[in-house]
């Protein structure tokens, strides 16, 4: 049994222990929040045992395997740091941190305790996006040439709104764009070649935002993110000799559909049990089982790296959250 706790409160939070229920060897024991009355509520709603007025306490809990840090990610780099400085296997929220610096010690801080941190980018740990890999790297498409993805909500977002709030990270790239950058690198790593532009809203933080990754090998990445606008959500990967498309939302698509010349188009359907949250939980749980202290599905190097490539793309936008 892999008894987890929750830092933060939110509705990621509240979606998280939702989607434990779907987890084999999972048990929700402990909350904690900044205030004893939100940690509470949030127990008595999910069926935790105990709530705590800080995050500091739930890190102490010593009947905690696992804590999942589900704060906005401004707050991601300290609650991680209390959770690993008290032993407990920390799975975080994305985007990791705000930026590549913050990023780095928190898995250097991880690495020296011997301790397991993962961050929660639950598309590394879909099954349906993970079959996707492997069809891919069978030649199912032949040689992959371009990766397509948006990521657009219609907003409007008020001028208090965390999403406006440069100093929280606020603006597209974090919340949104994260996912198209991350699909882009799963398939086609690290890009040789960024290029990006943006309209910054009044607050300073991106409204909507272009990026082009380009490849030695010859593909493209095109991707957008922005919150001005709803986009389809949806992801296209090209290649030589096909194409798989991904129906929104493409991070948690209901189904891929496989393209191939001279043949009729294959549709490959998702397991739609649960939210999607519980893929990144059993991981995180298997990996604890089998001894690791990092996961070969979601590896810190992919973080991190995902992470140089969002504060290129900020310097290129000129958007800066410190």
């Amino acid at each position: 049994m892999t008894r987890w706790g929750i830092l933060a409160t939110g509705h990621i939070a509240g979606r998280f222990a939702e989607d434990l229920r779907h987890v084999p060897g999972a048990e929700l024991v402990a909350v904690g929040s900044r205030t004893p009355e939100a940690a509470r509520g949030f127990a008595d709603r999910h069926g935790a045992q105990r709530a705590y007025g800080s995050w500091a306490e739930l890190a102490a809990d010593d009947e905690v395997d696992a804590i999942y840090v589900a704060t906005p990610h401004a707050a991601h780099h300290e609650a991680t740091m209390i959770c690993l400085a008290a032993g407990r296997a920390v799975l975080v929220e994305k985007p990791f941190t705000l930026d590549l610096a913050d990023s780095t010690e928190l898995v250097e801080a991880a690495r020296a305790r011997g301790a397991f941190l993962m961050e929660a980018m639950w598309m590394r740990t879909n099954p349906l996006i993970l079959r996707v890999v492997e069809l891919l790297a069978e030649g199912a498409i032949g040689q992959v040439t371009g990766v397509q993805a948006d990521f657009g909500v219609a907003g409007p977002f008020a001028p208090e709104s965390r999403m406006r709030a440069r100093a929280l990270g606020g603006g597209a790239l974090l919340d949104l764009g994260v996912y198209p950058v991350s699909l882009a690198h799963l398939l086609l790593g690290v890009p040789q070649h960024v290029r990006s532009w943006a309209k910054i809203g009044p607050e300073g933080v991106d409204e909507n935002t272009g990026i082009v990754f380009g490849y030695d090998s010859g593909a493209v990445a095109t991707l957008s993110c922005g919150m001005i606008g709803a986009s389809p959500l949806v992801a296209s990967i090209t290649g030589t000799a096909g194409r798989i498309d991904l129906p929104a939302p493409f991070f948690r698509p209901p189904s891929a559909t496989l393209h191939r010349a001279g043949a009729e188009p294959e549709t490959i359907p998702a397991d739609l049990t649960g939210g999607g949250y519980q893929y990144e939980a059993i991981e995180v749980q298997r990996c604890l089982a089998a001894g690791l202290t990092e996961s070969p599905l979601v590896p810190h190097a992919a973080t991190l790296e995902v992470m140089g490539l969002l504060d290129a793309i900020r310097e290129q936008i000129g958007v800066q959250y410190k």
